[in-house]
């Protein structure tokens, strides 16, 4: 089983089948949250966000994290002897550390749940529990294919799991409520389609590593192979795993801290179920920002290595303003179609203003993931760590007085601020490497009339479609023909203004997803200036 060499055209080529599956992946964990909503209402979203966290750091953390560690530690290997060791004591290890977790959840599931302040979620909890055990052979097996640059049976495990998931999730709910079962019986099978879809991953990854050969077992040092796993897993991971503790904080405070401002149990729930709505909407607008650091951050490695790292500039300008671009957009855009998006894929308007201010995070998060990224690829991990722990920290902190306070708004409003003081820390930390601008002045004050511009045409349009062109329809079906026109109009302004402005070169539209499209559009824009 010697490790295959592999040039950087193999890598990207591999990256890029990586980035198209991730975005299939991402796109399938957002848009499933929305038909799920809406067969189990508010209450039954609420039992399923309480608990997912649990279980999706564990599954960031492993089959991301740890499965990039130890394809790093196995590319890195001197033969195939010491591969070999570094796999036995990396399933060891993770082994031990799943069973640990197992044990943690299925014994302190009923502390966990009063802690969260309802005790039925305790059996719901000890389903989740089950997935860490699958985990240590998924993140291994993916280490050994990235190791060698064969992404494709990892794409194809990553998309299998999260669409067989997907699928039970769903059907797997219709049929329980059809036969009467308790929404918290809802939240287990949600659990165990979890469990299935990692299970079917390691089906596929096994299937493709049994063909392979066996090798002798060289002597490895355990405990150097467990703390580079360790720091190397929690730094690649660190940027997603900073959303899902986010959540995890959110389980253990909002749901409290509104029983304690007086607000009846039942009610909390939902009010909780509403907040949980923003995932799905947060997820689909920081798709870009997260797809640009996988795609992107490659290039920015390898570049970094050369000329004292001046060849990795571009790469790195391009993929901040890319990833603020679009981030931006998408805020806008939300922002301002927010109560219809709302109605249409969740039946009511209820808890808007909340899910607004949620939605600014999307606008943070597009300058953290990249910049977490690109930090990461030139090896500076620690400073980004330290600043997401100051951001847990944060919004820990300051979520239940503003929640016994302002209600959901303040838990939005929690979560905003501790990202955007992320944020800002990042900047200022990137700038002790990179002195250079990361965008010049003209692209910000671009960006700003953009979003005047959509902000300037959407507003009276919204207002004409909801009161006028489409009164006469059901709320819902008025609310989605008005959402759906007016992101098609906002989409249209804003991309006029940015190409129209040439702020990206059609070179560098020409190295994103579906680039060339907007490259072509922008030459045909500014066909008479140039």
């Amino acid at each position: 089983m010697a490790l295959t060499k592999w040039n950087m055209k193999s890598f990207m080529k591999g990256a890029s089948i990586l980035t198209i599956a991730a975005v299939i992946v991402k796109v399938l964990s957002a848009v499933y949250r929305v038909p799920f909503q809406n067969l189990v209402g508010d209450k039954g979203f609420y039992i399923y966000q309480q608990v997912y966290p649990f279980i999706g750091i564990f599954i960031v953390w492993t089959s991301s994290g740890f499965a990039v560690a130890v394809s790093k530690m196995l590319a890195e290997s001197k033969g195939p002897g010491e591969s070999r060791g570094i796999l036995r004591i990396s399933l060891a290890y993770l082994l031990a550390l799943s069973v640990g977790i197992f044990l943690l959840l299925r014994s302190g599931s009923s502390f966990f749940a009063d802690l969260m302040g309802d005790p039925a979620l305790a059996p719901v909890l000890q389903t989740g529990a089950y997935i860490v055990l699958v985990l240590p052979f998924l993140a291994v097996l993916k280490g050994v294919f990235q190791s060698e640059g064969q992404m494709i049976p990892v794409a194809i495990s990553n998309v299998s799991e999260q669409l067989f998931r997907v699928v039970i999730v769903l059907a797997g709910t219709w049929i329980a409520l059809r036969a009467g079962s308790s929404l918290y019986k809802v939240g287990e099978i949600t659990m165990w389609a979890a469990v299935a879809g990692e299970a079917v991953g390691v089906l596929i990854l096994t299937r493709f590593f049994l063909q392979r050969e066996r090798m002798a077992i060289a002597t490895v040092k355990p405990w150097r192979v467990i703390k580079d796993l360790t720091k190397i897993s929690i730094g690649v991971s660190a940027s997603s795993l900073i959303l899902l503790v986010f959540q995890l904080v959110d389980s253990f405070t909002i749901y409290n801290a509104l029983v304690e401002a007086g607000v009846m149990s039942e009610t909390a729930m939902e009010m909780k179920g509403v907040y949980d709505r923003g995932q799905p909407l947060a997820q689909m607008g920081i798709l870009l920002a997260s797809t640009l650091a996988l795609a992107l951050v490659p290039l920015i490695a390898h570049h970094a290595s050369k000329r004292d790292g001046k060849g990795a500039l571009p790469f790195i300008s391009l993929t901040f303003r890319t990833s603020i671009l679009f981030g931006w957009a998408a805020t806008i855009g939300l922002v301002l179609v927010l109560p219809f998006v709302n109605e249409m894929l969740f039946q009511t308007r209820t808890g808007s203003v909340a899910l607004i201010i949620f939605c600014i995070q999307i606008f943070w998060l597009s300058i953290i993931l990249p910049l977490t990224a690109i930090l990461q690829g030139s090896g500076k991990v620690r400073a980004p760590l330290l600043l997401m722990l100051l951001g847990i920290a944060i919004k820990l902190t300051t979520t239940p007085w503003m929640v016994r306070r302002y209600g959901i708004e303040g838990a939005a409003a929690s979560g905003a601020i501790a990202f955007a003081i992320v944020a800002v820390l990042l900047i200022i930390y990137f700038k002790r490497f990179w002195k250079f601008p990361l965008a010049p002045r003209r692209f910000y004050a671009v960006l700003l009339i953009a979003g005047v511009a959509m902000t300037g045409v959407l507003i009276p349009w919204m207002f004409t479609a909801d009161y006028w062109l489409f009164a006469g329809l059901s709320p819902r079906i008025s609310s989605t023909l008005t959402a759906v026109s007016a992101v098609a109009i906002g989409a249209i302004i804003f991309l006029f203004v940015v190409l129209k402005s040439r702020i990206m070169k059609e070179k560098e539209w020409y190295l994103l997803p579906f680039g060339k499209r907007l490259a072509t559009a922008q030459l045909w824009l500014t066909k008479n200036r140039r």
